[in-house]
């Protein structure tokens, strides 16, 4: 598949944005925000202008950006616009907790309004995970754990964040620097599994299956299907080298996961949290990046089995 930019960008920064924002509604909910409300107010800053950044780029993504109201109105079927209605219902809560972190307010409500927060940024990043797991056309993402993994990358950049706010603040990590490192551990071998996975899994679909032959061997084609590149070559067929992709799984590896870990584990038992963790968000972010361009450049989508692939 072609990987858009905007779609990477929005999956990024989204789920960051959200991962920090559970993580926020989780330290408000178990009153465990330290240094007052304003790295509580600035935290929910930061969390939201990377949500709402990210589903600009998503609109952007549309062939007709002012049709975008439209997503909202499929949500009895459409993943897309489960995803739409959660990202949009969650701002509610979410405004609601800002402005109680900023002028106050009681306790009970800033409480439902952490719980409120904290589902719906979940249920946003479960409804993007299902966009692409629900697609039984492309083998590399129509798997359970696709889900999971989105979940997981969420909880770690957002715990990533966090610590980063708190050592900014002049704060000790607390739990929240173990539950980051657990959370980038438990991602990482999420992707190290779901990597092995698909690339054992050769594909339930055939070029047989596909001109409907099975019985008549292994069809060869004699003609390209255009004789110019169209819509499906250029979006569908975008193919990346199994050479370069196993570098840049290593990349991922070491960036998103190895060098972040390190740095926070590092910065948990030497007390220099913020220079280290500066470091690590930053070869997270750059990791992400990678990482979610793979995840669409790997994937292999059946209309293919007409354009030379084997098995799909």
């Amino acid at each position: 598949m072609h990987p858009a930019y905007s779609v990477i960008f929005f999956t990024v920064a989204s789920g960051a944005g959200y991962g920090l924002l559970f993580w926020l509604s989780l330290a408000a909910l178990v009153g465990a925000m330290p240094g007052g409300r304003w790295l509580m107010v600035a935290g929910m800053l930061l969390a939201l202008a990377l949500v709402t950044f990210g589903l600009l780029s998503s609109a952007r993504h549309l062939g007709h950006p002012e049709r975008a109201l439209g997503a909202f109105s499929q949500w009895r079927s459409s993943w897309l616009s489960r995803e739409a209605v959660a990202a949009a219902a969650t701002y509610v809560p979410a405004g609601l907790l800002l402005l109680l972190a900023a002028f106050g307010g009681a306790s009970a409500v800033a409480s439902f309004a952490a719980l409120l927060t904290a589902l719906g940024a979940a249920a946003t990043v479960y409804c993007t995970a299902r966009i692409y797991a629900s697609l039984r056309t492309i083998r590399h993402w129509n798997r359970k754990d696709v889900v999971w993994i989105y979940l997981a990358l969420a909880l770690a950049s957002g715990g990533l964040l966090f610590c980063l706010l708190l050592a900014l603040g002049g704060h000790a990590l607390g739990i929240a620097g173990p539950l980051s490192l657990a959370a980038l551990l438990a991602a990482a071998w999420l992707k190290a599994r779901y990597w092995a996975a698909v690339d054992a899994d050769p594909g339930a679909y055939t070029v047989e299956m596909a001109l409907g032959m099975p019985d008549l061997g292994t069809p060869r084609p004699l003609d390209p299907p255009h004789t110019m590149p169209n819509f499906v070559m250029r979006e569908m067929g975008y193919s990346v080298g199994r050479k370069h992709a196993v570098k840049l799984r290593r990349g991922v590896l070491l960036a998103l996961f190895a060098v972040p870990a390190v740095l926070l584990a590092l910065s948990l038992i030497t007390g220099l949290s913020a220079p280290l963790l500066v470091l690590g968000v930053l070869s997270a972010a750059g990791g992400l990046l990678v990482e979610r361009w793979l995840f669409f450049a790997e994937a292999e989508h059946v209309s293919q089995l007409y354009y030379g692939l084997q098995r799909a």
